[in-house]
């Protein structure tokens, strides 16, 4: 039993969570659910974004070992549950999932998913550590991710692709933050993370308005400012490693509010309101699994 909580550990639930409400706001920016719609191609790109995401996390603690072996012991890897040979296997079954069950439904998601796979191998084993190019690394994860749900009609990525901008500049931010999770970090650092969450705030509403669906796309905009910036205001008052572990937890769970806004900004308030339903689960799981 040990052991299956430590494989499920090195999969950051509550973090998957967040990948699949990636996909279906990509769903809904495409306009996939404006008609009568078959659910299997849901269901497999789903399927896809959860390998992908879990594969990727997997890897990062493998290529993480001796790190959290001196900052975070108490690790699935580092302590000694999973062996790490055992980790790079499941992380690599998980990308198989991923990249498979992308091509069972069309080309141009089987090479999203290839793409969603190389970048988190990138971020994995060369760039994390960079101040620059891994922030940007990882917010081009969660762009592909995106991309990848607007891949269900592949001629909407043609329309929309520039919409994986704004995931990119927030997950860049959600990194920068990051990167005094342990030791502290910088005010300059939370000021800029602050500026760029206003940033993508002003993106969403930007489209909501252009969309016709202001009213209430502000709504879930209102829940998602609140999240992030609650938490963020409290770590640039004190930046200590706990205070900024809070702001990059929230930073990532309210991705499904930021997802659930790009939905209602696109018109399918009812697949917002669905993406919001795994708001609760994946704050459970945060409970149980870390995030971070």
């Amino acid at each position: 039993m040990n052991k299956l909580l430590g494989f499920i550990r090195l999969m950051r639930p509550a973090n998957v969570v967040t990948a699949v409400a990636d996909v279906l706001a990509g769903m809904a920016i495409a306009g996939y659910f404006f008609s009568t719609v078959s659910y299997l191609p849901v269901l497999l790109l789903c399927l896809s974004t959860i390998g992908l995401y879990s594969g990727g996390i997997i890897l990062n603690d493998v290529f993480d070992a001796e790190l959290d072996a001196k900052e975070r012991p108490e690790r699935p890897i580092p302590s000694g549950l999973i062996p790490k040979k055992a980790a790079t296997i499941f992380g690599g079954v998980f990308f198989f999932i991923g990249i498979f069950a992308a091509g069972l439904y069309n080309p141009a998601s089987q090479y999203l998913a290839v793409a969603i796979m190389v970048s988190c191998l990138i971020y994995d084993k060369f760039l994390k550590h960079s101040a620059l190019f891994g922030p940007f690394n990882m917010g081009l994860c969660r762009g592909l991710n995106l991309l990848l749900g607007i891949s269900i009609i592949p001629s909407a990525i043609q329309q929309w692709w520039f919409l994986a901008l704004v995931p990119i500049v927030y997950i860049a931010a959600v990194t920068m933050v990051s990167r005094g999770e342990v030791h502290g970090g910088s005010k300059r650092t939370l000021y800029f993370a602050a500026f760029l969450y206003a940033l993508v705030i002003s993106c969403i509403l930007f489209f909501a308005l252009r969309q016709g669906s202001l009213p209430l796309t502000s709504v879930f905009v209102l829940g998602f400012g609140l999240m992030i910036f609650i938490p963020l205001l409290k770590a640039m008052k004190n930046p200590v490693g706990p205070n900024i572990g809070k702001a990059v937890k929230a930073g990532v769970i309210a991705l499904i509010l930021m997802n659930a806004a790009w939905a209602s900004a696109f018109g399918m308030v009812n697949i917002a309101v669905f993406i919001v339903i795994l708001l609760p689960i994946s704050l459970m799981l945060g409970k149980a699994f870390a995030v971070t």
